[in-house]
This record gives structure tokens, sequence and C-alpha cells, in this order.
């Protein structure tokens, strides 16, 4: 295992800004911890701070200076981060783990997901069997496709490596600082390297890497900072 795999979870995700950190010990890969996510948040919530988080119903906890509009939808296990927006006729479909400051829009939906804090899903977003990294974003109707059509277990593929997940349902890994452009589908496997830009309506299917710019399959260009 080399340290520039872009699969790795320290090449993207910043750690200290997730209440979840201790899922990812003693795992490499991040997709690692998608089967353990109920469990993790059976067991943070009781453990929560009641100063911040009271227990709305069973197995869901929210803080108390969430913004949780009436519309919305929760099955737990669920919990809902500090200042965090879930905006009218969200869909939480349960096991979803949403970070402080965050932002899941109208008709949002999430399932089986550990949101970063700073993550925004605005905007009729699908994000189900994946984690968003600090500060990503999904524009407005992008969705992680989180089944293959085929059925068959997802395989992520990174140039010459093929890493073999075991899952039937995985969705996508986005690094911290990640911005999806509307109307994108990440397809099944797909791991976005930190601060990469998906241009809108991209099909993404890859590993694609860091501080990059997905224009289309076959062409990702590296990303130039305005100061050079």
């Amino acid at each position: 295992m080399e340290k520039n795999e872009i699969c790795r979870i320290e090449n993207l995700f910043d750690l200290n800004e997730t209440v979840a950190a201790a899922i990812f010990e003693g795992c490499v890969y991040p997709w690692e911890v998608l089967p353990k996510i109920h469990d993790f948040i059976l067991k943070l919530g009781p453990t929560l701070d009641p100063e911040k988080y009271e227990q709305r119903a069973e197995d869901i906890w929210i803080a108390k200076s969430a913004t949780v509009f009436d519309t919305v939808y929760i099955k737990g296990p669920a919990i809902i981060g500090e200042n965090t927006e879930v905006r009218q006729c969200a869909f939480i479909r349960g096991n979803a783990l949403v970070g402080n400051d965050c932002v899941v829009g109208n008709s949002t939906e999430l399932k089986n997901v550990i949101l970063f804090n700073h993550v925004q899903v605005p905007h009729y977003n699908y994000v189900g069997d994946s984690i968003l990294g600090y500060r990503s974003h999904m524009g407005a109707g992008s969705i992680t496709s989180n089944v293959k059509s085929d059925r068959k277990l997802v395989v992520v593929k990174d140039g010459e490596r093929r890493y073999e997940t075991g899952l039937k349902k995985f969705g996508a890994m986005l690094g911290d600082g990640v911005e999806v452009g509307c109307g994108s589908v990440l397809n099944p496997g797909t791991v976005v390297g930190p601060y990469t830009n998906i241009y809108p309506l991209s099909s993404v299917r890859q590993a694609v890497p860091a501080h990059s710019i997905y224009k289309k399959q076959g062409e990702i260009v590296e990303k130039i900072d305005e100061e050079d």
C-alpha cells in the first residue's frame, strides 16, 4: 500500500472535522466503515453532550442549535450536528451521521452516510452508502448511485489498481473540499480526491485525483491556483 493512493483515508479526509473519527480507526479505505455506521451511531448517540444534543425520538439525536423543518422525515439511527439546517421535505432514511454546520436541502435523501462538518447537499440530492468530506458540496440534482445495474459487488478503479470492496451497495467517497457540479451522477465506487471539481452533468465511475478538474471521462486536468 502506497501513501500516494487516492483512496486511503488519510489522503481524503481531515478526521478532526467529524464526530465520527473513531469509526475510521483500524481501517485503511473509507468504504470499510460503511457496514459499521448503524452500530456506531447507536453507540455514539447516548454519549453526546446533553447540553448540546437532545434525543428527539428512538435512536435519533439532534443538536439543539440545529434547524429541522416540520416536514422533514428522519428514521433512526441518526445524528444531526450543531448549527446544521435540514430543510423542507428532506428524507433521512436511517444510518445517517450529519456533522456540524451542514445543509441538507429540500427533498434531499440520505441513507447510510457520514457527512463531515460544513457539507452541503442543498438541492434535490440523493446520497446513499457514501462519505462526504469536510466542506464538500453537491450541486443541485447531483446524486450518488449506490448499486450497479448488474447487481454485482462494487470494484473501485484507480488507474491500474483495482479494489474489491465486497460491497453490493457503495455510492461515493468525496474528499474534503470537493465540488460536484449540478446534475452529475457519481456511479458506484466513485472516489474523488480533496479539492477536486467535477463538471456539471458528469458521469463519474473511477478514482479522481486530488486538486484536479474532472471534465469528462478521459479528460482530467490538474487544477491551477489563481496565484500561479
